[in-house]
């Protein structure tokens, strides 16, 4: 695995030691790592996001109401992001 140094303000590095000390990471890359995951699914998501709306908005117009079609949008981008969890 590879090395990195970070530096934080002394309030994050006080949270990333707090978030230790509950038990649930072992250690502070722990911490870092677990963060880093969740920011590239949540990119991921944003992307699949993204997609579907440009592709919503080149498409024919739909009967579908607003709520309806936000709904169809997030279970398909939730879909994309846990195919690639799975791929």
């Amino acid at each position: 695995m590879a090395t990195m140094n970070i530096s934080l303000p002394a309030a994050m590095k006080d949270w990333v030691e707090q978030q230790v000390a509950t038990g649930r990471y072992a250690n502070s890359s722990d911490v870092i790592r677990d963060l880093v995951r969740k920011e590239q699914e949540r990119a991921e998501r944003k992307a699949e996001f993204d997609r579907l709306v440009e592709e919503g908005l080149n498409s024919p117009l739909s009967n579908l109401t607003k709520d309806e079609l936000l709904d169809r949008i997030m279970t398909r981008a939730e879909a994309a992001v846990d195919q690639r969890k799975s791929a």
